[in-house]
């Protein structure tokens, strides 16, 4: 029987054709048909397209320290401690950096968590991530955290072939530990593993509502967080499920009737769609999407959190407070203090990745930064331009490359005829004159610096 009810999110009277209740298959639903395994899958499309529902309000998490540490060497205490307080430095007072989660398996997670918590800081809030079950509830139930992720796979992978369950029993196991949660008066943060593998209206809109559910009669806001755990999930219009982001979005929102404030979209970079997925999670009515410092993560990584600030900026027109400049500081302590290879090109951060090679290009930033720069990177980044030096670089591409790389201050720039540029054009000009096809390298510059300052002054 159909239903008609006022939307508030819409401020419409809608009509509800469908109610949807668990389907307790007896096989899993593996979706061959778009997951053969054997071969690359497949991008199918059912055009039916949904609204576009951006929030009021969009804000960032943060796994740094929960995912981000899947995949690398853990981090010291010390420096998680130092990492968090970056994090806050770069979230601003408004808090658009929301959270950060932790785990807390081992002593040093612990002893973590608390010397952040100890910092008293609002934003990002801390909090934290358990399996679901009882024995990891019991380390996190008296914390003092308010809120914990708790991780609920719902694909039939995972039910079936990873945990031996029925979508029922599964259900019931996720349920239970939910209501533990809201018992001991934590926010439940329920982590929907594998979505886009799942079946969306025979599993977990149900569960979902079922949730739901338990959120309006305790008044404790459960959360669900939207896990595309391989990096499957696909922004075009029209696409079919599970694997559209719009459609699960909407589904949340319409069919379960959580509000945009309480989903989170946590995706990965198996196929070089993150940024693109998370951005399209913004568009399509989550109020928040998780990201990890630098896309460290599992596998392929996570949503590169330093993305989504100039996300968020693109679409706000305004970074709300949060400070650009620290993504630099953050990249340059994580290089330094752990040892950790950021690959040159990556955007924003990478020591290539505003730095032009061709001669022609290099030619027009010299004479005009913004015909080849993004935006300004300085201002922004503090990361000025640079040219790579070669034999077409001439000594003013030098001074240019010096006075950049080095961020040089106007009374401390090189001029085109300064001894240590025409030094190091004798150089490059004889390089190429043997042969050399090749640009110079920041550490060929460097090893040309510290010799001329074998035999002159040089405040470098």
């Amino acid at each position: 029987m159909k239903e008609i009810k006022f939307n508030p999110h819409t401020n419409m009277l809608e009509e509800d054709r469908y109610t949807y209740s668990l389907q307790d298959v007896t096989k899993p639903e593996l979706y061959r048909d778009i997951f053969p395994y054997t071969e690359v899958p497949r991008i199918t499309f059912n055009h039916r397209h949904v609204p576009m529902n951006m929030p009021e309000h969009l804000y960032i998490t943060d796994t740094t320290f929960r995912d981000g540490q899947q995949s690398r060497t853990p981090y010291t205490s010390k420096q998680i401690v130092d990492i968090y307080k970056l994090l806050h430095k770069l979230s601003g007072k408004k808090g658009i950096i929301r959270q950060s989660e932790f785990f807390v398996y081992s002593k040093k997670d612990r002893e973590a968590l608390e010397k952040c918590m100890e910092l008293g800081y609002k934003f990002p809030e801390i909090t934290t991530w358990i399996r679901a079950s009882k024995k990891d509830f019991e380390l996190v139930k008296n914390l003092g955290i308010k809120e914990t992720g708790v991780l609920m796979s719902c694909s039939d992978y995972h039910i079936f072939n990873k945990m031996g369950l029925t979508r029922s029993k599964a259900m019931e196991k996720y349920l239970g530990i939910a209501k533990d949660c809201m018992a001991s008066g934590l926010v439940p943060r329920c982590h929907l593993e594998d979505v886009t593998r799942a079946d969306i209206y025979g599993f977990v809109i149900p569960f979902v509502i079922e949730l739901n559910k338990l959120a309006e009669e305790s008044g404790i806001p459960v959360k669900i967080r939207v896990c595309d755990t391989l990096g499957l999930g696909l922004a075009f219009p029209g696409i079919s499920l599970p694997r559209s982001i719009p459609g699960i979005i909407y589904s949340l929102n319409h069919y379960a009737g959580i509000p945009s404030e309480r989903i989170e979209w946590h995706g990965h970079n198996d196929f070089y769609k993150s940024v693109a997925n998370a951005s399209t999670a913004w568009l399509y009515g989550a109020s928040n999407v998780n990201c990890s410092l630098l896309g460290i993560g599992e596998r392929t990584g996570n949503v590169p959190l330093e993305a989504m600030v100039f996300e968020y900026a693109a679409f706000k027109g305004t970074f709300d407070g949060m400070n650009p400049r620290v993504i630099t500081e953050i990249a340059d302590y994580i290089s330094k203090e752990t040892n950790y290879a950021i690959p040159p090109m990556t955007p924003f951060i990478g020591e290539n990745f505003n730095t032009t090679k061709a001669g022609i290009h290099a030619d027009g930033l010299i004479k005009d930064e913004e015909i080849y720069n993004i935006f300004d990177t300085k201002t922004m980044l503090n990361k000025p331009p640079l040219v790579t030096v070669s034999n077409t670089s001439g000594a003013a591409g030098i001074a240019y490359w010096l006075n950049n790389y080095y961020n040089l201050p106007e009374s401390k720039r090189f001029s085109k005829s300064s001894e240590l540029v025409l030094f190091i054009k004798q150089w490059v000009d004889e390089e190429f004159e043997n042969g050399r096809v090749t640009f110079i390298s920041a550490d060929e510059m460097k090893k040309l610096i510290a010799e001329f300052k074998k035999t002159h002054e040089c405040d470098l």
